[in-house]
């Protein structure tokens, strides 16, 4: 990354907002429900009737991938994105997040009486022969990865999620991030971190620790760059999948990127500085559809 695509990481103002959040290891979702726990992912399905899906569900996510399942030439996406937005940086309880401005819609990792950007970056897939675009709501980073890739399981996963045009999460775009030899991300540069402030005029505050959800860092975020680090997605997997957390709802499509983000040492550490483990367990692969 050039010297002058640093002095671009934009200082960032601290606003405490009121929010319900997840604490350290337990999660309640904002419209209600059982406290889960990453840990115990095996017996979500135990611990509400409304999470009965996390149990009997046919498409849960994630899924472990590998290369002899193919890469996807059909459903692919035709991106959107380009340049900066605004939004805000948080962390989701478990590791470092971005939301656009809207204060309604994201509590935790998920989409609550969201009213839809339709100026967001966006892309559209086909499913079942229709085309469908799908809006960026935000992102956020689960540590360790949730798709492991010919068993291999990455050190996290960029998850930029999607609503339809009613407002509820349809797509998500999944990226594995690792550190990598004279590597630097610019999309992670952006972001309120030591390794981003390191060359700014300093006083910008950093992103605050898995157990405060309630500060928000106004700032700029381009999506577009991690999208771009890892290929634009022109080699991929997707299937049909489900939230990650309850109540495992299905109906969400997941693109995985072939191509992994590397990232550099110190943004690696920092990454994980700041997260907890947010890793769902693998589901055995059913009626998936992958790559179909």
């Amino acid at each position: 990354m050039a010297v002058s695509s640093l002095k671009r990481v934009a200082l960032f103002g601290a606003a405490a907002l009121a929010c319900e959040g997840p604490t350290y290891q337990l999660h309640k979702r904002a419209t209600g429900g059982a406290v889960w726990s990453y840990d115990e992912s095996q017996d979500w399905g135990k611990l509400s009737e409304d999470y009965e899906l996390c149990q009997t569900g046919m498409q849960q996510a994630p899924i472990p991938l590998n290369l002899q399942q193919g890469l996807s030439t059909a459903h692919i996406p035709r991106l959107n994105y380009s340049g900066e937005i605004s939004g805000q940086y948080y962390n989701w309880g478990y590791g470092p997040a971005f939301r656009l401005d809207n204060e309604n819609c994201l509590q935790g990792s998920t989409a609550v009486n969201c009213t839809v950007d339709f100026n967001a970056p966006n892309f559209t897939f086909d499913e079942n022969g229709i085309n469908e675009t799908v809006y960026l709501q935000g992102w956020h980073v689960h540590t360790p990865a949730d798709h492991s890739v010919q068993q291999d399981r990455s050190k996290a996963e960029l998850h930029l999620v999607h609503l339809d045009r009613n407002g509820l999460e349809r797509a998500v775009l999944a990226i594995r991030i690792d550190p990598g030899i004279l590597s630097y991300s610019d999309f992670f540069a952006q972001a309120p971190f030591n390794s981003s402030n390191s060359d700014t005029t300093g006083g910008s505050q950093l992103f605050p620790n898995f157990n405060n959800t309630d500060t928000r860092m106004t700032g700029m975020s381009t999506p577009a760059a991690a999208l771009r680090e890892a290929g634009d997605f022109r080699e991929m997997w997707t299937y049909r999948g489900s939230l990650t957390s309850p109540p495992c709802r299905e109906g969400i499509r997941f693109f995985i990127a072939r191509n992994v983000l590397f990232v550099s040492n110190a943004q690696m550490q920092d990454i994980l500085r700041i997260s907890t483990f947010s890793a769902r367990a693998e589901q055995e692969v059913w009626m998936h559809e992958i790559n179909v």
